[in-house]
C-alpha cells in the first residue's frame, strides 16, 4: 500500500475552489480571469448543466424524450466552470460529473472508483484550459473521497491518455446473418425463452439479478435506483422508425432467470418484396453457455429479419466461439473502457495475480507524483503487497499504460512489442505479463 498520508479539507461549494484538499492530490491549474471552478447543485444549476451537456456533445431531446428521461447523476459530485466575465450575464461553461462506483478487479475485490462522466465544454469557451482545470480536480476530489481509480468512456480517445488514463477494457461488436449456425451447447434446448415489451415495473429486477450475478473484472454494476431506471429507458429518438424497446429473458423450467437481452426490430423490405428486417441489441447477458446458446438461438431466427447486429460483447464473448463461420459475423473492435489509477499502491496490492509475480515496477506519473517512483510488487493468487522501494527496476512503465494492463485484458508483452513498457532486467518481462493476465477477459456491457 502506498505510504503517503491522505488528509480532507472540505470546501464550501460557492468558493472560488470547491475542492478538496488531499495530500498527494494534484495541482489544479488556474483558469483564466472571469473563470470560477464550484460544484453544482443538480437542483438549482439543472438546467445550465443540460444546457452545456447538449452544447458540448451536439443532441436535442424531442419532448417524448424529456417525458421518458431520468435525471442520473449524483448529489455532490458534479463541478462546473462559471463564466463569470460578466456579472450580469453569468453563465456555465463547463461541467462534468462522477458516479461512485465499485469497480470489480482480478480476484474479485471491488474497488472504489469515481465513474467520470459528463465531461463538457461549451464550444465557445474551448482552446482556455477548461477541461484541463475540471478533469485534475475530478482526480483530486476522487482522491479526497479515498476512491483508487477513476474510470470513462471516451467520447474522443485522443484526450484522456495526457490525464494517465488507458484503455482498460475493449468490446467487440458483430453482425450475424439470420439462421447463422451455433454450435451445439447441452442443456440449452432445457431453458425457455420469453419474448416481450420492456416494461421496467415487471423487468428490472430480472435485468439487475442476471447483470449483478456476472463475476468478471471490470464488470461495473449500476448501483443507484437512477442508473437501473435510466438503463430501461426506451427513448422515442431511438426508435427511428423500429419498434419499441423488447426484452428476451432465458429461465430455467423452474422459472430462474439466466440471461437475456434488450433489443429491438426495425422491418424492412427489398424491392423484390423479400424481408431485410434487422434486429438491434442494446445490451445481452447470459450466466452460463446453455443461457447464451438459448437466448443467441433466439435471436437470430426471427421471422422477417435478416440480419443481427450486437451491442457489446466481451472479446471472450460465448457467442464469437458458437458461431461454426466467424468470418460471416463483421466483428469490429472497440476501445471500452478507460482506467486511471489514482492511488498505484492500493491498486496493485488489492487485485490477485495469475501467476507468481515478485517484481519491481518503474512508474512515471506526471500529474500525480505520489504514484511515480519504484514499486516492489509481489503477488499471486491468493495475496498480494505493493510499496515503496529504492531497489533497482525491472520494468518501466507510464501510469496509464499500468492502467491498461490493471484489468488483465492487455498484456505486458503486447504493450512492450508496443514500445510501451521497457525491459529494465532481462527476462523479467515474461513471467510479470503472465501474472498480470487474467483467465476472463474484462468487460463491462454498458456506458455511462
Amino acid at each position: 500500500m502506498t505510504d503517503s498520508v491522505t488528509t480532507t479539507v472540505t470546501s464550501r461549494a460557492d468558493a472560488p475552489d470547491a475542492t478538496p484538499r488531499t495530500v498527494g492530490a494534484p495541482d489544479i491549474p488556474p483558469l483564466p480571469a472571469g473563470y470560477r471552478l464550484a460544484e453544482l447543485d443538480d437542483v438549482a444549476d439543472r438546467a445550465a448543466m443540460t444546457d452545456v451537456d447538449r452544447w458540448a456533445f451536439a443532441y436535442e431531446l424531442t419532448p417524448e424524450d424529456e417525458a421518458a428521461a431520468v435525471w442520473e447523476l449524483e448529489p455532490g459530485r458534479t463541478v462546473g466552470v462559471w463564466d463569470e466575465r460578466d456579472p450580469a450575464a453569468r453563465r456555465l461553461a463547463a461541467i462534468h460529473s462522477s458516479f461512485a462506483f465499485q469497480l470489480p478487479v482480478p480476484g474479485g475485490v471491488r474497488l472504489p472508483t469515481a465513474g467520470l462522466t459528463w465531461v463538457g465544454v461549451h464550444p465557445g469557451h474551448r482552446r482556455r484550459g477548461l477541461s484541463r482545470a475540471m478533469v485534475t480536480a475530478h482526480l483530486a476530489r476522487s482522491l479526497g473521497r479515498g476512491e483508487v481509480v477513476s474510470a470513462l468512456y471516451a467520447a474522443e480517445t485522443g484526450i484522456y491518455g495526457r490525464y494517465g488514463y488507458g484503455v482498460a477494457t475493449q468490446h467487440a461488436t458483430a453482425k450475424v446473418a439470420r439462421g447463422a449456425e451455433l454450435r451445439t451447447v447441452p442443456g440449452a434446448e432445457d431453458l425457455v425463452v420469453e419474448l416481450d415489451r420492456v416494461d421496467p415495473a415487471r423487468h428490472g429486477d430480472v435485468v439487475e439479478r442476471v447483470h449483478g450475478a456476472v463475476d468478471r473484472p471490470g464488470w461495473i454494476r449500476r448501483a443507484s435506483e437512477a442508473l437501473r431506471a435510466g438503463h430501461l429507458v426506451d427513448w422515442p429518438s431511438a426508435r427511428k422508425d423500429a419498434e419499441g424497446l423488447r426484452i428476451a429473458v432465458v429461465r430455467t423450467a423452474g422459472g430462474e432467470p439466466r440471461g437475456y437481452a434488450l433489443f429491438r426490430r426495425k422491418g424492412d423490405w427489398a424491392d423484390t418484396g423479400q424481408p431485410q428486417g434487422t434486429v438491434t441489441i442494446r445490451e445481452s447477458v447470459a450466466l452460463d453457455a446453455a443461457a447464451a446458446r438459448a437466448l443467441w438461438g433466439t435471436l437470430t431466427d426471427l421471422d422477417l429479419m435478416v440480419s443481427v447486429r450486437t451491442g457489446r460483447l466481451a472479446v471472450d464473448d460465448p457467442l464469437l466461439h458458437m458461431l461454426t463461420d466467424l468470418r460471416g459475423a463483421q466483428v469490429r473492435l472497440h476501445d471500452g473502457m478507460w482506467l486511471r489509477l489514482l492511488d498505484v499502491g492500493a491498486a496493485l496490492a488489492a487485485r490477485r495475480y495469475a501467476a507468481e509475480v515478485d517484481v519491481v515496477l518503474e512508474v512515471r506519473d506526471e500529474l500525480l507524483p505520489a504514484n511515480a517512483g519504484r514499486w516492489h510488487l509481489r503477488g499471486s493468487p491468493a495475496r498480494a503487497t505493493a510499496g515503496r522501494t529504492g531497489e533497482p527496476a525491472h520494468l518501466a512503465l507510464d501510469v496509464a499504460d499500468l492502467a491498461s494492463a490493471y484489468l488483465g485484458g492487455v498484456s505486458l508483452a503486447a504493450l512492450a512489442g508496443a514500445g510501451r513498457v521497457t525491459e529494465l532486467r532481462p527476462g523479467a518481462l515474461a513471467p510479470a505479463s503472465t501474472a498480470l493476465g487474467w483467465p476472463l477477459a474484462p468487460a463491462i456491457s454498458w456506458g455511462f
